[in-house]
């Protein structure tokens, strides 16, 4: 049984869907919405949903490890792992105007356009409610106030769960990215050993390295540059902190810090969300 809103509550001092729709509305609204008038376009789309999962948001700077968190959660919960940047990086393979416009803001380390990020998760949200899906996990949205007045229009978040590391991790952790071109695999070549600062604990993050089939076919994303990384903590610090003081003020924010490797951070983050995971994902998480 999913945690009730009380028990939600408690554990948000601990360091947090309902449902609505996501039908055809979104299509024809997303790029109307992104305007000015966002919020008030969209409040008319509500309405009752055929979606009854779990619907969270995964929150965190670039590197972070949001994706395979999320990926991880998305599993056990029996929803999809819904992450902008893969939407927006089929976007970018497009050899459209709208695709070389989005690489260039993207190797500027900008964010991009409301509209263009709306109209992108409308597309895959229409599709996942044809497929029959039952709730999701995003990854990578919202981004900006405006985007979660959107959002707040159409659904009842009740979890949003806000991964924090340390800069210079992060930069490390972006710098050692790579990419099998073969299988579309992610690995980290880094190897970080960092040691903790004023009482902070050391974070040791092995690298995951490809195996043979995959060792010869890596390449670097074209934002994984340290210049283009550190634009986009820093773009991302600004925006971040209104969308989570907006969830920090629904007692919705979990502040979840990372503290190593997959090894040692999954079973933490296991146990904070575990009582707002529904009864039959539990007996999986527990395996």
């Amino acid at each position: 049984m999913r945690a009730t809103a009380a028990a939600a509550r408690r554990l948000v001092s601990h360091s947090p869907l309902s449902s609505s729709a996501f039908r055809s509305p979104w299509a024809r609204h997303a790029h109307a919405a992104a305007q000015s008038e966002l919020s008030e376009t969209w409040s008319s789309t509500r309405s009752p949903s055929s979606r009854t999962g779990p619907q969270w948001i995964f929150l965190g700077c670039p590197g972070v490890g949001k994706g395979t968190y999320a990926s991880r959660l998305a599993k056990f919960l029996g929803v999809p792992h819904i992450a902008m940047g893969d939407l927006v990086r089929q976007e970018l393979s497009e050899p459209t105007p709208s695709g070389l416009k989005l690489k260039q803001l993207m190797n500027e380390g900008k964010l991009l356009p409301d509209n263009v990020i709306l109209e992108l998760l409308a597309k895959r949200l229409e599709a996942g409610t044809v497929a029959g899906e039952t709730g999701f996990i995003l990854d990578g949205f919202p981004r900006t106030r405006s985007q979660v007045e959107a959002l707040d229009k159409v659904t009842d978040i009740e979890l949003v769960l806000n991964l924090r590391l340390r800069e210079d991790v992060l930069v490390m952790k972006c710098l050692g990215r790579r990419i099998c071109s073969g299988c579309g695999t992610n690995y980290n070549i880094a190897n970080i050993d960092v040691g903790g600062e004023n009482g902070a604990p050391r974070i040791f993050m092995p690298p995951l390295l490809p195996p043979p089939s995959c060792a010869n076919k890596l390449i670097i994303r074209a934002d994984d540059t340290e210049e283009v990384v550190r634009a986009r903590l820093n773009f991302y610090a600004e925006e971040s902190k209104p969308v989570e003081n907006y969830y920090r003020a629904q007692e919705k924010l979990m502040d979840f810090d990372v503290i190593g490797g997959i090894p040692e951070t999954w079973p933490k983050l296991l146990d904070v969300v575990r009582p707002f995971m529904p009864e039959e994902s539990l007996s999986v998480a527990a395996a």
